[in-house]
């Protein structure tokens, strides 16, 4: 928790509140969202949430909420967690549009990220945006995350594969924590190759 901006692990009991959440905000979030190639598309809420209880009981991700003043105003999911020799994780984010724009995702990532490397011992976190997503690029931009690459056809969204830019932080460029180095403004300009 920081300020009023709190992250918390997702509960099968908040499935209810975060289909409002994203019933309600459908056009803001459907041009973001994965889709299936091979099959429906419609959302199941209730069957997500369970999926992905059942990835963080086998230690494979972690689903949280995220909330401002003890309301759910988002949600994030950290997936693919690597132990041992890789020690890595994803993450993916999103945020209703009514509370973007206010340096909450960049706190519950900068949370996130601390969470991973100093309490898990994990050694890298990678993020990975469509490029035509500006808002969830401006985050990693304003945590210093560093540019890797474009990964061609990574996600299937909105009826096709998608590139994704990549971006990723180690253990030692946040030694001193990233929530601390994001609030005092230490964050160097990244000067990502794709902004002219």
């Amino acid at each position: 928790m920081h300020g009023d901006v709190r992250v918390r692990g997702l509960r099968q009991r908040d499935a209810k509140v975060l289909e409002a959440l994203i019933r309600g905000n459908r056009d803001w979030l459907q041009p973001w969202e994965a889709t299936n190639p091979r099959g429906s598309n419609d959302i199941d809420i209730k069957a997500m949430v369970r999926g992905l209880i059942r990835q963080a009981n086998l230690h494979q991700g972690l689903p949280m909420l995220i909330e401002v003043d003890g309301q759910v105003i988002g949600q994030l999911n950290v997936a693919n967690i690597l132990y041992g020799s890789v020690g890595s994780a994803v993450i993916g984010y999103w945020i209703a549009p009514g509370f973007a724009g206010r340096n909450i995702m960049p706190t519950a990532v900068a949370l996130t990220v601390d969470y991973l490397i100093h309490v898990m011992g994990l050694h890298r976190v990678e993020i990975d945006i469509r490029p035509e997503n500006a808002a969830s690029l401006r985050v990693v931009e304003k945590l210093g995350f560093r540019f890797e690459g474009t990964k061609r056809g990574y996600i299937h969204i909105a009826g096709d594969w998608r590139d994704h830019y990549s971006f990723a932080l180690t253990s030692d460029e946040v030694r001193g924590g990233l929530l601390n180095r994001f609030v005092r403004g230490e964050v160097v300009d990244p000067r990502y190759p794709f902004r002219a």
